[in-house]
């Protein structure tokens, strides 16, 4: 289980072309991989965790964005 999170992440590292780009990709992969092995499906967990969690990093950049205007 360690391993396959761990793979997950370190592959969604290389994948992202720069670190602005991964920015809650990390923390969204760890916790959707853990949740995703609590039903056997670590990988795909980690994906979905990592797809939500740039997404919602990219909402609160673009709100910040907004306020300081």
């Amino acid at each position: 289980m360690k391993k396959t999170i761990f793979g997950v992440v370190i592959c969604s590292m290389f994948l992202m072309s720069s670190f602005a780009q991964a920015a809650g990709c990390i923390k969204g992969a760890v916790v959707g991989g853990v949740a995703g092995h609590l039903k056997h499906h670590a990988v795909i967990g980690a994906v979905a965790g990592c797809a939500i969690g740039h997404h919602l990093a990219a909402q609160e950049k673009k709100q910040q964005a907004a306020t300081a205007k």
